[in-house]
């Protein structure tokens, strides 16, 4: 994976770890047309790259994650471009949740309309301790148009989206932990940062096929049918038969010595 040093949207690997820092501060990090199709260029590239074992995303400065899509971007919309905006955006993070690494999410800030969004999309979501997270849409006469509405019910419940949704409040770090929004709350954005790295090197040593198989099985498996999501999951579970990884885990557990995965 290529680094990028510059720009809206920042790119650096720490070992195996893919971190991408949005990079608009002066704009509370928010969305343009061009930061999203970079993160969907960024996203295709990493998909791609087998040394990529996980991905952090945050944001620049400690004032916002991401404030959402920028305004003024917006400002001018009719239906017809308000409608391309909202399927350019549910593109980047569509494919952002179906990509195979696991993703990890560090709220270093504010993470409002589009950029909770961009978290929900997420497998995994630290944030620090001032942070705030909502969908305040509503506020502006509008709704959540890059998944707000239907992945934050999967998240925390249809009546908590609602209240979130309808009302357009700020939910603080400590509520979004206490309703299983984040995973975690550090003291600061930096502390949120090394909490996010800690979890995403764990996946350094196991098997990338089998944890894109898992992740695609609960994923695919989330909105059909219990029976379904079974079938499903037994397919997932006899391709990992066909992987050399697999190979490797089960001998290295009969020799009692630490596996050396491959990722094939």
């Amino acid at each position: 994976m290529s680094q990028r040093t510059d720009g809206p949207l920042l790119v650096r690997m720490d070992d195996t770890t893919a971190v991408l820092t949005l990079n608009r501060p002066e704009q509370r990090n928010a969305f343009d047309g061009s930061l999203l199709r970079l993160l969907r260029e960024v996203i295709d590239d990493l998909d791609r790259d087998d040394s990529v074992r996980a991905v952090v995303i945050t944001g620049a400065g400690e004032r916002a994650f991401c404030a959402g899509a920028d305004i003024r971007h917006m400002q001018s919309m009719d239906v017809h471009r308000a409608r391309e905006w909202g399927h350019l955006g549910h593109a980047a993070f569509g494919a952002l949740e179906a990509l195979r690494k696991p993703v990890i999410a560090a709220i270093n800030g504010a993470a409002l309309g589009g950029g909770c969004e961009l978290t929900l999309a997420c497998d995994f979501r630290f944030a620090a301790k001032g942070a705030v997270i909502g969908q305040p849409e509503i506020k502006l006469g509008l709704i959540p148009g890059w998944g707000g509405t239907q992945r934050l019910a999967r998240v925390v419940g249809q009546a908590l989206a609602k209240d979130l949704i309808l009302t357009g409040r700020l939910m603080p770090a400590d509520e979004a932990l206490r309703v299983g929004l984040v995973g975690g709350v550090a003291p600061d954005p930096a502390a949120t940062l090394e909490l996010a790295m800690v979890y995403a090197r764990q996946f350094a040593s196991l098997p990338p096929l089998a944890v894109g198989f898992a992740k695609r099985a609960i994923d695919e498996g989330a909105d059909l049918p219990l029976r379904e999501g079974c079938a499903l999951e037994v397919e997932y579970f006899g391709r990992a038969f066909a992987t050399t990884d697999h190979d490797e885990g089960i001998a290295a557990f009969l020799d009692k010595r630490p596996p050396a995965f491959t990722g094939r």
